[in-house]
C-alpha cells in the first residue's frame, strides 16, 4: 500500500490564506488542475496561477453571503468517487464529473471569532459548513483521494507533490487528523450553543498530547500530558532543568493553585499534592522563607509556586535547597541564571489565568463534573463567619484565620491546618479520621504551635479533635460547622476561652 497515487487535480478552499500562493504556484507547475471558490480563487488568478472557479464548474453561483458555494453534487461527487471502483466511476464519467485526487481546505475560525467575544450573529456566521462536509467526504474517500486541512502540513504536501504523490498510508494520516480537526470544531459548537445549565446533559473536551513522559505515577506505568483548556501548567514554559515528569506536572498543579488562592504575595510548597508549607508576606521571598519553615524534611523534593516575582533573593533560597520545580508568572532579572545552576530543577514560567469554572474526574465507566472548588462560597468570607464562642478577636488574629482558611482548601481531607503570622506552621493531611490530623498537624507544628490558630476543613464531629488542638495551645479556630454535636464541640472551646467562627462552607478535597 506504498504506492503513490498521483495528483491530477485539485479543489482548493481555505480561509486561512497562509502560503496559499506558494501552494497554488506548486500545483500549476506540477500540472495539477485546480478548481477553487471565491476569494481563494482570485488570490490565485491575481498571480497569475491557472483556476477554474467552483460556480464556473458546477454552473450555480455563490449565494447568500457565501453559504452555499461549493454544497453540489458535481463537487461531492467528485470527493466521494471511488477510483478503485468502476460504478462509481461510470456514474461520473455518465455526468461529466472528473474526480479530485487531492482536497486542500481549512475551516472559518469559530473558536477563535468566539474567544474574541463577538457577538450571536458574528459567531454564526463562522460556523463553517461545507468546509466540514468536504472534508469528510475526502477523508472517508481517503483511499483515493488526499486531504490537507491544516497549513502546518503544507511542506508534507509540496514533498508528496516532488515525489509523484501521497502513500495510502500517508492519505489515511492525513484523513485522521481531518476527523480529529472536524470533531473538535463541532464540539467547540455544541458547547458555545449550550447555555442552558450550568451542568450541561451533555458535554465533552477536545485534548492533545503535548508531550509523551517517561512514565507515569510509577516506571511500569506508560502516560503523556495533553492540553484541553484555557492556558495553565500544560502551557507553561520551561525555561531551565530536566524533562517534566507525571507526579511534576501532579504537584506543580497543585501547588500553582494554591499559591493563586491568596491575593497577596504568597509561596506554597508541595509534596505528593499536599502543601509542605504555605506563606504569605509583602515580600515573596519572605513568604518562601515561612513556608519553608513549616515542614523542611518534606519540602526536600518538593515544587514550589509563588503567585508573584520570583526575585534574585527567593531564587538564592531555592538554589540552596533540593528543589524539583519552581513555577512563577516571571523572574527577575538574573532569578532564572542563578537557579539554573542546579542542572535538574525544572523552571517553569505561567501566565496567571482563571482557574476553570468545572473540573471533570474520570471515574469507572464515566465521568463526575462539578464547580471547582474555589475560595468564593458564601462562608470563605470572613464578614459571614459567625462567631461562636470566646472573645472579640484582634485585626492580627482574623487576618490569621482567614489565611488558614484560605490555604485548607489545598489540604487533603480530613485537613487541619495551623498557621501563625501569615505562614503555616503545622499541616495534618490525608487522614481517615479528624482525630489523627489533628495529632499530625500538632506533632508537626512542635513549639510553634503555641498561639497559633487552626482550620478545619470539614466539621468536627466530635469535641475530640478539637480538644487535642485545645491541648496543645491553639488559641482559635474556624471550620464549617454543621456537626449534630456542634453544641458539644462548642462547649470545648467556650471551656477553653477561645475563639471558634463557623464558615458555613467546606473544602474536602479526596482527588
Amino acid at each position: 500500500m506504498s504506492e503513490r497515487k498521483v495528483i491530477r487535480r485539485a479543489l482548493v478552499s481555505v480561509y486561512d490564506k497562509t502560503r496559499l500562493l506558494e501552494i497554488g504556484k506548486v500545483l500549476s507547475e506540477a500540472g495539477i488542475e485546480i478548481l477553487s471558490t471565491g476569494s481563494t480563487a482570485k488570490n490565485l488568478a491575481a498571480v497569475g496561477i491557472p483556476v477554474v472557479e467552483v460556480s464556473e464548474y458546477t454552473g450555480f453561483p455563490e449565494i447568500m453571503g457565501g453559504r452555499v458555494k461549493t454544497l453540489h453534487p458535481r463537487v461531492h461527487s467528485g470527493i466521494l468517487a471511488d477510483q478503485s471502483n468502476p460504478e462509481h466511476l461510470d456514474a461520473i464519467a455518465e455526468l461529466n464529473i472528473a474526480p479530485f485526487d487531492l482536497v486542500i481546505i481549512n475551516l472559518y475560525p469559530f473558536a477563535e471569532t468566539i474567544a474574541s467575544g463577538a457577538d450571536f450573529a458574528e459567531s454564526i456566521e463562522q460556523i463553517d459548513i461545507g468546509g466540514p462536509s468536504m472534508l469528510r467526504g475526502a477523508a472517508k474517500n481517503h483511499n483515493s483521494v488526499a486531504v490537507v486541512c491544516k497549513t502546518s502540513q503544507y511542506d508534507a504536501l509540496i514533498e508528496a507533490i516532488k515525489a509523484g504523490g501521497f502513500t495510502y498510508e500517508q492519505r489515511k494520516a492525513l484523513a485522521l487528523e481531518v476527523f480529529r480537526t472536524t470533531a473538535e470544531y463541532d464540539l467547540a459548537i455544541a458547547t458555545w450553543l449550550d447555555t442552558s445549565e450550568e451542568l450541561p446533559d451533555w458535554f465533552g473536551r477536545i485534548y492533545k498530547r503535548e508531550n509523551t513522559l517517561r512514565y507515569g505515577e510509577n516506571p511500569h506505568q506508560s502516560a503523556a500530558i495533553y492540553s484541553g483548556g484555557p492556558a495553565g501548567i500544560v502551557g507553561a514554559v520551561q525555561l531551565h532543568g530536566k524533562e517534566m515528569s507525571f507526579n511534576n506536572y501532579t504537584d506543580a498543579d497543585a501547588a500553582w493553585r494554591a499559591a493563586l488562592d491568596h491575593e497577596q504575595p504568597c509561596v506554597a510548597i508541595i509534596k505528593h499534592a499536599n502543601p509542605c508549607g504555605i506563606a504569605i508576606s509583602t515580600e515573596i521571598a519572605v513568604a518562601h522563607s515561612k513556608a519553608h519553615e513549616c515542614d523542611p524534611v518534606s519540602a526536600f523534593g518538593g515544587v514550589v509556586a509563588a503567585n508573584r516575582q520570583v526575585s534574585l533573593a527567593m531564587a538564592q533560597k531555592l538554589s540552596e535547597i533540593f528543589t524539583e520545580v519552581v513555577i512563577a508568572p516571571s523572574y527577575e532579572a538574573g532569578a532564572v541564571e542563578l537557579l539554573a545552576q542546579k542542572p535538574s530543577i525544572r523552571i517553569l514560567q505561567c501566565d496567571v489565568t482563571t482557574i476553570s469554572k468545572l473540573e471533570m474526574r474520570p471515574v469507572s465507566g464515566g465521568a463526575l463534573l462539578q464547580e471547582t472548588d474555589l475560595i468564593n462560597a458564601p462562608g470563605d468570607s470572613s464578614a459571614a463567619w459567625v462567631q461562636v464562642s470566646g472573645e472579640k478577636v484582634s485585626n492580627a488574629l482574623m487576618k490569621d484565620l482567614e489565611f488558614a482558611w484560605k490555604s485548607v482548601r489545598a489540604v487533603k481531607s480530613n485537613a487541619i491546618l495551623l498557621s501563625k503570622d501569615g505562614a503555616s506552621v503545622g499541616i495534618g493531611m490525608g487522614q481517615v479520621n479528624r482525630v489523627d490530623s489533628a495529632r499530625l498537624a500538632v506533632t508537626r507544628a512542635g513549639d510553634r504551635v503555641a498561639g497559633s490558630v487552626a482550620a478545619s476543613d470539614a466539621f468536627f464531629p466530635f469535641a475530640d479533635g478539637l480538644q487535642i488542638l485545645l491541648d496543645a495551645g491553639v488559641i482559635a479556630v474556624v471550620q464549617p460547622g454543621g456537626s449534630v454535636r456542634d453544641e458539644e464541640v462548642i462547649a470545648a472551646a467556650q471551656s477553653a476561652g477561645i475563639a471558634m467562627f463557623f464558615t458555613g462552607t467546606r473544602h474536602f478535597s479526596h482527588a
